[in-house]
């Protein structure tokens, strides 16, 4: 699916939702259970399919990178988005706001990542930085920022401690469940279709049930953490079922717009899409001052981008902070279209890096390290030894006549 495409789908979507609303005279739809359950579970695929897509190596390769990315470099840019937002309205609760946008969308990363010219390590810290920083905001939207404002039923420090040791021990069963079956689930892929497909269908029924439970308690680290083991191989149903998730996602968006928007909270939007692309930028050359990120600093800066998570939040957040996803979503907007035009400024003013020569067989460590420091240096030739003269091949319309006999050498 082109850019275009999928943008005039996910419009489309909105409209969808939007003009369901208006027909039916729909208001008040975010405070509906069954429309906080079903969000709720959006958000939770969506943290699922994200950190069930990671490459584990390459993860481990930059974890310490990714800790401080997801830790650190999330709060810096809440700090930094929620600055600028204080220093154009004077309004406390855009908090709320900048915590909502403060992380990238790894649906939109991934289906970037094709066609990216950075590194393959640069490739994989942004992969991961977008799976992980997802259910870190997550947390701090439903606890430190309700605590900070003081406007919701959190009760402090213990009640996300206690939250915290809930995820983590529904995460420890199912990687205990994890660990007592998947010698069987390996043995299972290598046998019949029958036998891999019925296996699959298991995994997948183990999932939602894990899922149901995250949902109805509100364990979604959980989620995330599941989603680096227990993975059924589905191939790209989902990959799939996210973009499908994203379609679903906006047209609830479009449901509550109906009643919501308006041209001074898209206004307050498009300026907390800016400070939160700006945030981005500022972070990620923070945390690329190594020599070995010279070549994707700028791209790593370009990086962000929002979504599903973004609206689902906005749309966690309305019924408590009405207005929320009528300045979210025009902030999704705007952080998108920064991304394209600044990316694709950038590729064109940026040089086409010619393609690395790699020599048969393994490439060495310091052979792949200079190649990923410095992507635009062309590589050298290997050097072969010297060049055989190649035979030449006898004209067959000249016969050749065998010697009948040896010459003696002389003593």
């Amino acid at each position: 699916m082109t850019p275009a495409i999928r943008s005039a789908t996910l419009l489309a979507a909105l409209g969808a939702g939007w003009l369901t609303a208006s027909y039916f005279g729909l208001t008040d739809v975010d405070r509906s259970p069954v429309y906080g359950f079903f969000i709720t579970a959006l958000l939770g695929f969506g943290l699922y399919a994200s950190t069930s897509g990671i490459e584990i190596a390459e993860f481990r390769k930059e974890l310490r990178t990714v800790v401080i990315a997801v830790t650190l470099g999330v709060l810096a840019k809440v700090a930094l988005v929620f600055g600028a937002m204080f220093f154009v309205f004077r309004e406390p609760n855009h908090l709320i706001l900048a915590v909502a946008v403060a992380q990238i969308d790894p649906l939109s990363v991934a289906a970037m990542r094709a066609k990216s010219r950075m590194s393959e390590s640069a490739k994989a810290l942004l992969s991961a930085w977008a799976s992980f920083d997802d259910p870190i905001t997550v947390l701090l939207t439903v606890y430190i920022t309700a605590f900070a404002l003081r406007g919701g039923a959190v009760g402090g420090v213990g009640s996300f401690a206690v939250n915290l040791v809930l995820n983590l021990a529904l995460a420890g069963v199912a990687f205990m469940l994890w660990t007592l079956v998947r010698g069987r689930v390996r043995r299972a892929e290598a046998g019949g279709r029958a036998v891999r497909y019925a296996v699959r269908a298991v995994m997948v029924v183990a999932v939602l049930a894990l899922g149901f439970v995250a949902v109805q308690y509100a364990l979604l680290l959980a989620l995330a953490l599941l989603g680096l083991f227990f993975r059924p191989n589905l191939g790209r149903w989902v990959d799939g079922l996210a973009e499908a998730g994203m379609l679903l996602a906006i047209a609830a968006v479009g449901l509550v717009l109906a009643d919501e928007f308006s041209w001074a909270l898209a206004g307050v939007g498009a300026v907390l899409g800016v400070a939160a692309f700006g945030a981005q930028a500022v972070v990620a050359f923070v945390l690329t001052v190594p020599r070995r990120w010279r070549g994707d600093r700028l791209r790593l800066a370009l990086g962000q981008q929002n979504g599903l998570t973004a609206i689902i939040l906005a749309l966690l957040l309305e019924p408590r902070f009405p207005g929320s996803i009528a300045v979210v979503a025009p902030a999704v907007v705007v952080v998108n279209l920064l991304h394209a035009v600044t990316n694709g400024v950038y590729d064109r003013l940026s040089p086409v890096p010619p393609p690395v020569a790699v020599p048969s067989g393994r490439e060495t460590a310091s052979a792949k390290a200079r190649r990923e420091r410095e992507p635009n240096k062309p590589a050298r030739e290997p050097s072969r030894g010297p060049k055989r003269v190649p035979r030449v091949p006898l004209n067959p319309a000249v016969p050749h006549v065998a010697s009948a006999y040896r010459v003696k050498r002389t003593p």
